[in-house]
């Protein structure tokens, strides 16, 4: 059964960074396209960032330009660079496969707020 455990989130101020990670058990995210979602309250989850298994990388129009999507096949794990953020970057953000996602896993929540 696949895990999927996000971490990173907190409490920022406008303008700050976060760098959110998740660690992927029970599969190996080197041979699936990966992403990172978000879903803030009364929304539905949105795709913020696609990283595909030839590691060609997608962004949501929003994010571009702010947010860098990695992966490290040795640590079964993928990363979100969040820069320059503002408030309504503010949601839970969780990852999962592209394609026929897994399970979901709890999330990590992120609040850009002063």
């Amino acid at each position: 059964q696949v895990q999927l455990v996000e971490s990173g989130g907190g409490l920022v101020q406008p303008g700050g960074s976060l760098t959110l990670s998740c660690v992927v058990s029970g599969s190996r995210v080197r041979i699936y396209g990966m992403g990172w979602y978000r879903q803030s309250p009364g929304k539905q989850r949105e795709l913020v960032a696609a990283s595909t298994r030839y590691s060609s990388t997608n962004y949501a129009d929003f994010v571009k330009g702010r947010f860098t999507i990695s992966r490290d096949g040795a640590k079964n794990s993928i990363y979100l660079q969040m820069n320059s953020l503002k408030p309504e970057d503010t949601a839970v953000y969780y990852c999962n496969r592209l394609e026929y996602p897994w399970d979901w896993g709890q999330g990590t929540q992120v609040t850009v707020s002063t």
